[in-house]
């Protein structure tokens, strides 16, 4: 009998690794898994806050040179530099790294804002180049921030709409009644 039980373990021992093996396996993919889940985010969110948004009614992409054309209700938001723009068209140049935007171009970054039939922007330098349409002028609005003040950062723009969004600087006087015309009295009609 002893014998037998003998001859029964190393089966038994067989039996144990097989039920635990799956299990650790298991255990290690998901472990895995997880952790390339959590390398990977950053890297997700990184490129995500560097990524352009090209919205337009046709898109060219010419991959020898390197060109991205976008004609017809071009819209651009790119949230790192919390740059939105609207124009009839526009020119990626992923090899020189500018943009080029023609035809009623608007410009709208951190509440300062740019209008002109050409703006190129050099995403390196961060700079516009601005052109009007003859005989008419480039025009730029500039928040200036009072000298006692000093504006936080905003971290993300708002979601990009077609038309500007302005605030005046200055907000509405309240009306008074005295500031009205004043009502018309029925003792002036004529009677009837």
């Amino acid at each position: 009998m002893m014998s037998s039980l003998r001859s029964l373990r190393p089966p038994l021992k067989l039996l144990k690794l097989a039920a635990i093996l799956p299990a650790t396996l298991a255990t290690a993919l998901l472990l895995n898994s997880v952790v390339n889940l959590l390398v990977s985010v950053p890297a997700r969110a990184q490129e995500a806050s560097r990524s352009l948004t090209l919205r337009s009614d046709v898109q060219e992409a010419n991959s020898k040179t390197g060109v991205i054309t976008a004609r017809g209700n071009v819209q651009i938001n790119y949230p790192a530099r919390q740059i939105q723009a609207t124009s009839a068209q526009a020119q990626y140049f992923s090899r020189e790294r500018r943009i080029v935007l023609s035809g009623n171009v608007y410009v709208l970054q951190q509440g300062n804002s740019l209008r002109g039939e050409k703006v190129t922007y050099l995403i390196d330098e961060g700079k516009f180049e601005a052109l009007p349409d003859a005989p008419k002028q480039v025009e730029s609005i500039y928040l200036v921030p009072d000298a006692t003040t000093t504006p936080a950062p905003t971290a993300n723009p708002a979601p990009f709409t077609n038309q500007p969004q302005f605030t005046p600087a200055v907000p509405p006087l309240p009306r008074k009644q005295t500031d009205l015309a004043p009502p018309l009295s029925n003792s002036s009609s004529p009677a009837r």
